[in-house]
């Protein structure tokens, strides 16, 4: 179970929708106030729902100003994560529905809903953050990755300076060396050495406030939660893509690996939903943006990015496989690139005077082409320059 709660916030009152999972909504939206006895009502659905999943949902509303701040107030002083979402994201989450209705209801299933997808990505590493700087601000410096797993565990476990002297740097070690097998023993005493060091210079050698140990703790648990949602997610998309004849297709792009041939797949779906290369490229957000003002023409216009990232993303992944050098070790000056010809054309650019950004975001939106003609006449890819 992954339970939340969308709350649709508004002057004196909100929405609550509450999930047991992704697409499994529990019981239907009710309304409180924000009253003593409303918030204590509130306090009901949640715990209700903690009881039935055995954890303790994150609550996810909408920035509204001041009217949200007696309810986050409440929340926090409860130990429940509230992700407050900018108003933008959960407004293009609401646009993307097909049915053009507006009720508080309807607003705080969608707030549940986003939940679920990435875009809260960027909300949820942001409050982490936020809670981290309050907590231990040095530790963000110990992993290259400050969200890899074994950073994530080690926080969990030793979440401030105090924490840290008290246990010692072989402690330390052995666990991350627990955590991380991918890497020596001595890159875990790094690590716990690194840490350590930190632990001493850290403004705040311990916590006054436990709540934000609880909130801290409870991030952890939320971040690790979406990403194995995600790695899950992404089993599931390579399982089907290796099902269909467009995988195979794909993978004849030198450049172009299983992985990334699963995602491509997965963001464009059927190609036949583009009638012309050129919306496809519009959907990967690798067209031009266009700003015009009166007699005004922009000659510097950025790609616009609106449309998957993921998808580009996965281009430009494929992009730099296929233009790089396929010799393990160099020989001569000459680059024998794994795709001649995409190589062949980002040479063309950066002859022309591209700099390296302009000339790979130019083969990203040529080999998208290329994948749209392959799709469309089932055909592999060709080699010949």
């Amino acid at each position: 179970m992954n339970p939340v709660v969308g709350l649709d916030v508004a002057k004196g009152e909100s929405q609550i929708q509450m999930f047991l999972d992704k697409k499994m909504p529990y019981k239907n939206s009710v309304k409180v106030e924000h009253t003593v006895e409303g918030l204590k009502e509130l306090l009901s659905f949640l715990l209700d729902l903690e009881r039935q999943t055995g954890i303790r949902p994150p609550v996810v509303l909408e920035s509204t100003g001041h009217y949200h701040a007696p309810v986050v107030q409440f929340l926090e002083a409860r130990a429940y994560i509230v992700i407050i979402v900018n108003p933008l994201v959960s407004y293009r989450a609401k646009s993307s529905s097909l049915r053009k209705t507006k009720t508080d209801a309807i607003d705080a299933y969608h707030l549940g809903e986003l939940y679920y997808k990435e875009d809260l990505e960027p909300q949820k590493k942001l409050q982490f953050q936020a809670v981290l700087d309050q907590v231990f601000p040095e530790y963000k410096g110990v992993f290259g990755d400050l969200y890899a797993e074994v950073s994530l565990k080690t926080l969990q476990t030793f979440p401030t300076s105090e924490s840290v002297l008290k246990a010692g740097v072989e402690k330390i070690a052995q666990f991350v060396d627990r955590h991380c097998k991918a890497r020596s023993f001595n890159w875990a005493l790094e690590k716990a050495e690194g840490l350590h060091a930190v632990a001493v210079r850290n403004p705040f050698q311990s916590t006054l406030y436990q709540s934000l140990l609880v909130s801290l703790n409870m991030y952890i648990d939320l971040l690790q939660a979406y990403y194995q949602q995600l790695s899950t997610l992404e089993r599931e998309i390579d399982q089907l893509a290796v099902q269909l004849e467009e995988y195979e297709l794909l993978q004849t792009i030198p450049g172009v690996g299983e992985k990334i041939a699963a995602t491509i797949i997965s963001e464009i779906g059927e190609i036949d939903r583009f009638s012309h290369p050129k919306k496809l490229v519009a959907f990967a957000g690798l067209d031009p943006s266009v700003f015009e003002s009166g007699r005004f023409k922009g000659t510097k216009n950025h790609i616009t990015k609106r449309g998957s990232a993921r998808l580009r993303h996965m281009l430009f992944t494929a992009v730099r496989c296929a233009i790089r050098d396929s010799r393990k070790k160099k020989t001569t000056d000459e680059t024998i690139a794994r795709n001649k010809r995409l190589r062949a054309f980002y040479d063309l650019k950066r002859e022309e005077g591209k700099p390296y950004r302009v000339a790979i975001i130019a083969c990203a939106n040529k080999l998208l082409h290329w994948i749209y003609a392959m799709l469309k006449t089932k055909t592999p890819f060709q080699e010949t320059i």
